[in-house]
């Protein structure tokens, strides 16, 4: 079913997601499992399932020089959200990504996504690899989310990138992130809004925002949607702060600030048990009130370790 049918159907009521990393090349499909059934009994009517490009690593050869490698940490995202909805009945979102990809293989992905009957795919630009300064395309492949929405979108309507015959129809729900405190590389809030408005006519039906930890931000980025007639449901993505580093790493690595009372509340905190302890109660806090507003879905980052956002989910659904 579409994320936005599910929203549709919830008729008001919040409901609970959540989002997974594909276990490190190697790793068995147990640890997704492992990160899934805790939650369930919060029946998540849809689970996210990243995408991470290509990085390059360094290896030594028997002459003693390093040869570099195009390496891929986590492969598996489609084959993971067949498993998911195969096993759990649950529908799985995958994540699309333009770097790491041309054009035809992300038709082929599209094509395996329908056979496989997946309804929902989040839409993404993808981050740039650790080598590069800045985000590279792939050769052949899209530069820019809105590139990768209207790839989905001729592929809804039978256009495909070389056939000239009349083809099947897809039917994908496209979703895309949306940045409460701006994405840091627009150079204003106003210039980001623009890309999001090109992003929802290309064809976005949902927004899944990046992590937040002041649900004002939450509120005013979607006053300013909808006044800037973005109207499609946005949905909080949330993740708790779970030990003592996060309060410096979170901000450098998403660029976001933490309001003064958490951070005033973990500067006291011993150690990351407290951290976490404090975290929790701040997030359970945040949740109430998004549930307050309004919020269609909470949309947890677990990064595959439930075990914080079930003690939220129990306190809050």
């Amino acid at each position: 079913m579409k994320i936005i049918d599910h929203i549709k159907n919830a008729k008001g009521k919040t409901l609970f997601s959540f989002e997974l990393l594909p276990p490190v090349k190697g790793q068995s499909i147990q640890w997704i499992y492992d990160a899934i059934e805790p939650l369930l009994e919060f029946n998540p009517p849809f689970i996210d399932v990243t995408s991470l490009r290509e990085d390059y690593i360094y290896k030594e050869q028997a002459n003693g020089l390093l040869q570099k490698v195009s390496y891929r940490k986590r492969p598996g995202t489609i084959a993971i959200c067949a498993a998911i909805i195969h096993k759990y009945k649950v529908d799985a979102v995958p994540h699309l990504i333009c770097g790491g990809f041309t054009k035809e293989e992300t038709e082929n992905a599209l094509i395996d996504l329908q056979f496989l009957g997946i309804d929902n795919v989040l839409a993404l630009r993808g981050d740039a690899r650790k080598a590069d300064g800045n985000f590279v395309p792939t050769p052949g492949g899209h530069c820019y989310a809105t590139d990768l929405i209207e790839h989905i979108k001729n592929h809804n309507e039978g256009k495909f990138l070389h056939e000239d015959v009349e083809t099947f129809k897809s039917d994908f729900c496209i979703g895309v992130a949306g940045y409460p405190e701006k994405h840091f590389e627009a150079p204003n809030m106003n210039t980001d809004f623009k890309y999001l408005k090109k992003k929802v006519d290309a064809g976005a039906e949902f927004i899944v925002t990046q992590m937040f930890f002041d649900n004002q931000k939450y509120f005013d980025f979607v006053k300013k949607c909808r006044e800037n007639d973005i109207n499609v449901p946005i949905i909080p993505g949330l993740k708790p702060i779970s030990t003592l580093s996060q309060l410096n790493v979170l901000p450098k690595i998403f660029h976001i600030d933490l309001p003064d009372e958490l951070t005033d509340a973990l500067s006291h905190a011993k150690n990351n048990n407290e951290a976490k302890e404090i975290g929790t109660e701040a997030m359970i806090k945040q949740c109430k009130e998004l549930i307050d507003f309004g919020a269609p879905v909470l949309h947890f980052y677990t990064m595959g370790r439930p075990e914080q956002t079930k003690q939220i989910a129990k306190a809050i659904f």
